[in-house]
Order: structure tokens, then sequence, then C-alpha cells
């Protein structure tokens, strides 16, 4: 299993005081002031704009992110907050999907990505999950865009519970893979 590694920066495009590290971050600012960029140099991380990988969440790969107002897509400053490595996953990819909170209502398996969730499984709405095997992205919209949320291995009895707001729906999911 590859491990990745991120660099943390003060300012934009790289400059000023860094940090950096190959493992999860709850508190960015306990290593930095602020932080306004940042360089992935390896495998693949979700950033978040508040500690304790809390609110807006956005997946960064290998490469250079030298503003994160159009990395986050907000007018933010200071946006990273916390960052979680994600884990290269290499076997098979299973979730169960329940249209209820505690695995209530209609259940559908997932073992590959789903660009819209409405068309292939005509589920009303997906408020619980249980992740068996891999690493997940969920979507607002289909076609993997909007707001994002990480799922790892474990069950989740309610999405609320997670910080995600009762408006948002999930509409497309993917899986994390090697290529991330």
């Amino acid at each position: 299993m590859s491990t990745g590694r991120i660099i943390f920066y003060e300012d934009r495009n790289f400059q000023g005081r860094s940090y950096e590290t190959s493992s999860d971050c709850p508190e960015v600012t306990s290593h930095l002031s602020r932080c306004n960029s940042c360089r992935v140099e390896s495998g693949c991380f979700m950033v978040y704009e508040r500690p304790n990988f809390q609110g807006h969440q956005m997946l960064v790969r290998r490469g250079e992110y030298p503003d994160n107002q159009y990395l986050m897509g907000m007018n933010m400053s200071d946006c990273i907050r916390s960052s979680r490595m994600i884990p290269m996953h290499r076997g098979p990819f299973r979730m169960r999907m329940y249209e209820k909170e505690n695995f209530g209502g209609q259940m559908h398996e997932l073992t590959d990505d789903c660009e819209n969730m409405q068309d292939r499984f005509r589920m009303s709405d997906m408020k619980s999950c249980n992740v068996m095997d891999g690493h997940w992205l969920m979507h607002e919209q289909p076609h993997y865009r909007g707001k994002m949320m990480y799922l790892r291995p474990g069950e989740y009895r309610s999405f609320r519970d997670m910080g995600m707001t009762s408006q948002m729906r999930v509409n497309s999911m993917r899986r994390i893979t090697d290529s991330c």
C-alpha cells in the first residue's frame, strides 16, 4: 500500500512557511497560521474547510493547487483547515445503500461507479449506507459534480450525523481507485 504526501503553504503560490504530512491532519492551523495553497507529491487526500474533517470537502490528487479559493470553489480565505489521507485500495468495491436512516427502506448494492443514482436505481433518496469494501465519494449532483463526501469502510446510519445537510441529496457515487 503506497502512502501519500501533501505540503501545505501559508500563502498562495507555495509561498511562506510550509507543513508536510503523510497522514491525517485534523488541524492544519496547529502547524501553520493559515493555509492558502498546497502541493500533493503523491497519493490522494480529502481537504476540508473546517478542523476535524468537517465542512466542505474536496479530493486532491497529485498536483499543485496554488490558490485554495479556486480549489474549493468557494470565496473564502484560509479554507483548508484539515486533511485526510486516502489509502489506496486494490481489492473489490462494495457498498449497500439504503433509502432511509438506520438501514431502512429500499436497499441497493453498488460495486462500481454510478453517475446517476435516480436513473439507475429509481431510489427516492439515500439516507444511510454500509461501505464493506473500498473508499467512495458521494456527489450531490449527477455525473460526479457538486459537493462531495468521502466514505471509508464502515456503517453510516445517518448522513446527517456526518454533517451533511438535509437538503443535500446523493445523486452520484464513484470509487476512489489506485489512479485516484
